[in-house]
């Protein structure tokens, strides 16, 4: 069977953090036998949705890097609820697999740190919406 192709989208955003959530994603990518043929770091993850459309044509599926942290104001749900719902858009319209590897909205800088490890599971579950597609 052909490898799975992922591309990434990461929010330079929380960069200690997003930064460290690529390394783990590109690390299961390559243990689940899938090969990362696109990468795109983006400014936020505002940005995350026009990444993902520029890109998802070229591969079998995308997976979402970001940490969106709680500030004083509502700002992060506000982040955090348009970029899913656009991903989600992407993926519906496309009929291929966006796997949502964003952390937060709520969370503490803590909180995100915590959640480094979740950009696994947004690559298996790319990995694995695809070979129940194909």
């Amino acid at each position: 069977m052909e490898k799975i192709k992922l591309g990434i989208v990461v929010s330079e955003y929380n960069y200690d953090i997003t930064m460290m959530m690529l390394e783990r994603a590109r690390a299961h990518a390559e243990f689940l036998g899938a090969e990362v043929v696109k990468e795109i770091k983006v400014p936020g993850v505002f940005e995350i949705p026009l990444a993902v459309k520029k890109i998802i044509d070229d591969v079998d599926a995308v997976v979402a890097l970001g940490a969106v942290i709680e500030g004083e104001t509502k700002h992060d749900e506000v982040i955090m609820h348009n970029a899913a719902r656009k991903i989600q858009d992407i993926m519906v319209e496309t009929g291929k697999p966006v796997a949502l590897g964003i952390s937060g909205h709520g969370q503490s800088r803590l909180q995100a740190e915590e959640r480094i490890e979740k950009a696994r599971e947004a690559v298996e579950s790319a990995v694995k919406m695809v070979k129940r597609m194909r």
